[in-house]
C-alpha cells in the first residue's frame, strides 16, 4: 500500500513593518536606522524658502513619515534621533544644508521625532495598509511636528500665538496634506507588492 504525501505551501508570514521584510539580525537594524536618517537629511534638502516665513517649505516630513511606517517606532525613533544629533553637531543635514540649533525652525525638526514613532506604531498595528488609515495617521503625525514646530518658532522669533500660527503653520497645511495623500498611496502600494511577491514564491514552490 502506497500513501500520497502532499506538501501544502505555508502562508506568507505577516510582517508588521516593512523593514520586517528584511532578514532579521543586527544588521538589519544598524543598516535601517543609518539609511532613514540619510534619506531623511537628503530629501529634506529640498527646500524652498518662504520670503514671509523663517520656515522652509521643505519634504523633510514626507520623509519622516514614511521612515517612521517603514522601520516601526524603536527603529524610527533611533534613526530621527541619529539625524538629529547629526545635524546639531554639525553635519549638513537640516534643509538648506543647515545645522547646528540655534534657529527658527529647529523645533520642527525635535517634532519628527514623535511624529515618526507615531506613524511606527500606527503601522504596527496594521494601519498602512489602507488608504484612507495611512492618510488620516499621516496628518496626524504632521500635527505632531506643529505641536513642538511652532512652540519653539514662538520663542524664539518672539512671536505670539496667532504670528507663530500664521507663519509656522497656516501656510504649509496644503503641503502636508498632499504629502499625506503621497504617502497613503505609496505604503499599502509597497504592502501590495510585497504580498504579491510573497504569494508568488509560496505558488512557485513543488509539492510532492
Amino acid at each position: 500500500m502506497s500513501q500520497s504525501l502532499s506538501v501544502v505551501p505555508a502562508a506568507p508570514t505577516r510582517f508588521r513593518t516593512l523593514v520586517e521584510v528584511l532578514p532579521a539580525g543586527r544588521a538589519r537594524a544598524v543598516t535601517a536606522v543609518v539609511l532613514g536618517a540619510f534619506v531623511v537629511a537628503a530629501v529634506g534638502q529640498v527646500a524652498v524658502p518662504l520670503w514671509f516665513t523663517p520656515v522652509p517649505l521643505s519634504l523633510g516630513t514626507l520623509a519622516v513619515l514614511g521612515v517612521g511606517a517603514a522601520l516601526g517606532p524603536r527603529l524610527a525613533a533611533a534613526s530621527i534621533g541619529l539625524f538629529a544629533v547629526a545635524g546639531v553637531l554639525g553635519a549638513p543635514a537640516f534643509a538648506g544644508g543647515a545645522s547646528g540649533w540655534a534657529f527658527a525652525s529647529f523645533g520642527y525638526i525635535l517634532g519628527y521625532l514623535p511624529a515618526a514613532v507615531l506613524m511606527g506604531r500606527l503601522a504596527r498595528t496594521g494601519r498602512d495598509r489602507s488608504v484612507w488609515r495611512t492618510f488620516l495617521g499621516a496628518l496626524l503625525a504632521s500635527t505632531l511636528v506643529y505641536a513642538v514646530g511652532a512652540p519653539w518658532l514662538a520663542v524664539y522669533a518672539h512671536l505670539g500665538v496667532q504670528d507663530a500660527l500664521a507663519l509656522g503653520v497656516t501656510p504649509f497645511l496644503v503641503g502636508d496634506a498632499i504629502k499625506a495623500a503621497i504617502v497613503s498611496v505609496a505604503l499599502p502600494g509597497l504592502w501590495a507588492a510585497q504580498r504579491f511577491v510573497a504569494q508568488s514564491r509560496t505558488s512557485g514552490n513543488p509539492t510532492a
